[in-house]
């Protein structure tokens, strides 16, 4: 299945740490299975040194996650199996500042241009790309900022 095979030895506090977090019954059952999967893999004295096939068969997972835990088991250590990765690119940022969404609501407040009797959402996106306020911006992204400030136009 897989080219490299990721040797797996867990020492006894390891052990005793994995043990615990299934025995207690109260963590997530993703973080139990994923003590299962690295109790089998151990091929230390104390472990039964499992293949990925025959642990994913035992567990009712897939091949493909035993080989993914005993991975980064291997490469980023113990801690890093039951941790949440951090995110390699930050969130999109914001188009609404504080400001920006004051100048929205003052604009979404005023009077309709002529031929209308109120903002829709595709005007107000339309006049504060025109206005310069953002250089782009969706009637979704509108919309949730006024449902936001409780402004939202129908």
């Amino acid at each position: 299945m897989c080219e490299k095979r990721y040797i797996v030895k867990l020492s006894s506090e390891e052990r005793d740490q994995l043990e615990g977090l299934i025995r207690k019954g109260k963590s997530a059952a993703k973080w139990q299975l994923k003590a299962r999967i690295l109790l089998h893999a151990d091929e230390s004295e104390a472990g039964s040194g499992w293949n990925d096939p025959r642990i994913s068969e035992a567990l009712g997972t897939y091949p493909l996650m035993a080989y993914r835990v005993r991975q980064q088991c291997v490469e980023e250590g113990l801690e890093a199996v039951f941790t949440r990765k951090k995110r390699k690119t930050p969130p999109v940022a914001r188009i609404f500042d504080g400001e920006k969404e004051a100048r929205l609501i003052s604009l979404a407040c005023s009077q309709a241009p002529a031929g209308y009797a109120s903002w829709t959402l595709r005007l107000l996106a339309n006049k504060v790309v025109e206005l310069g306020i953002v250089p782009a911006a969706s009637h979704n992204t509108i919309g949730q900022v006024l449902k936001k400030t409780r402004l939202n136009r129908t």
